[in-house]
Order: C-alpha cells, then structure tokens, then sequence
C-alpha cells in the first residue's frame, strides 16, 4: 500500500484523433470544460482564387496623395459589352466560357476591374477581338457582314467598315 500516493492519477484512456477533435461535438465538450480553443478559418479554401491583384497596395498606404489603381476604362467596358452581345451571349454564358465569375464580367464591363492581362486575354479569345485594352483597332465578325469596333483614344466607332 506504500505504492498508493493520494496526489497521482492515472487515467486509462486514449487521446481522441484529430478527426475526433474537429467536429462540432468535441468543440463544444472543450468549451463547457472551459479549455482554451482556437477556431481558425481557411482563408478562399473553396473557391478558385487564381486572379490577385499584383499592385502594390503597401505603396498606396504610404503615398500621402489621392492615389488609386488604374481602373479598367469605360470605353473598354462597352467594347466587350458590344461584342459579347454580338456573339449572342450573356455575361453568365461568357463568364463560364472563361472559368470566370460573372461578377468579373460585370466588374469588366461597368469600368470598375482592376486590369488583369489573364483575363484580358480570356475576353478577348471568347469574343474574338484583339488588342482590347490597348489604343488600336478591333477587328470582330458579324455572321454574314463586317461589324468593326476601332477604338481610338477617347472615342469609339462602331458600325461597317468599307
């Protein structure tokens, strides 16, 4: 009996696995217990997110003037929005076209996207224009007759090239 100490405890059970101590049930047995738990959440763990903008924001917190990133222009905007409607096609039809959000599409077309080449150039092959972003002439087809968009600077022509 000199072995018997009051202040020892011995317990006869096994540590629960890491699944175990994940689910909802094991949580909420700990805090009752009032044990410290940390809840941490995956940051876009279910989503796709391939698009970051590459601009650097630590600049723009440190510059003291009114400084922005440079948005996408409207004019662009409305070229795709012409050239996708000529293709039949609406913004959820070429959003998943391009293994893109339609919400992209919509940024893209009201003026409010941060330029990303990648998808530029995703539009772009959809559509079948070229050069969209850029101060040059833009080529697209219509099924039977030429429909040319050129888009020059500020402004922008639409209808038959002869």
């Amino acid at each position: 009996m000199a072995e018997s100490d009051w202040d020892t405890v011995t317990v006869l059970r096994k540590k629960g696995s890491a699944a175990q101590s994940k689910s909802k049930q094991a949580i909420l047995s700990a805090q009752r217990k009032g044990e410290a738990v940390e809840t941490s959440k995956k940051w876009a763990a279910g989503q796709n997110k391939q698009h970051v903008v590459t601009k650097n924001t630590a600049k723009l917190d440190r510059e003291t003037e009114e400084l922005s990133h440079q948005r996408v222009p409207l004019e662009v905007g409305k070229v795709i929005q012409l050239g996708r409607q000529n293709k039949g096609l609406t913004q959820k039809d070429l959003a998943t076209k391009i293994n893109e959000k339609p919400q992209i599409i919509a940024e893209y077309e009201s003026g409010k996207a941060i330029p990303n080449n990648q998808v530029m150039g995703k539009i772009e092959r959809a559509i079948g224009l070229h050069d969209i972003g850029k101060n040059s002439h833009c080529n697209m087809k219509k099924k039977s007759d030429d429909f040319n968009i050129a888009l020059f600077g500020k402004t922008i022509m639409i209808g038959v090239i002869l």
